[in-house]
């Protein structure tokens, strides 16, 4: 039996550490501008295939995420126009070009 906590309380962390190691990963755009985003280093780790590097691993969760949310604006519930659209199937070829399947076959859910 699992114990879940009420909706807007925490879970009691007694006995969990508090010195969760995180890394710290730069993106740049094109046009210069930069942002740094944080994350604790074993999810890095506990997503990682094979012997990919930290960057490689975060490439990787950036890329699904927009795959990820263009096709969920697109086909499920957002009236898209022509450029939505086309920008979605843009994020699916890149998809498809960094992972070797489609968007479809890595998640299961096609259309």
């Amino acid at each position: 039996m699992q114990a879940t906590a009420p909706l807007g309380t925490l879970p009691d962390r007694k006995g969990m550490t508090d010195e969760v190691q995180t890394t710290t990963f730069s993106i740049s755009s094109d046009d210069g501008e930069t942002d740094k985003v944080t994350v604790p280093s074993g999810l890095v780790d506990l997503v990682a295939e094979g012997d990919q590097t930290d960057a490689e691993t975060v490439g990787d969760l950036v890329l699904l995420s927009f795959a990820s949310r263009a096709h969920h604006i697109v086909h499920h519930g957002h009236e898209a126009d022509e450029d939505l659209e086309a920008q979605e199937a843009e994020v699916m070829d890149l998809f498809e070009e960094r992972f070797g399947v489609t968007f479809g076959e890595a998640t299961g859910h096609q259309h």
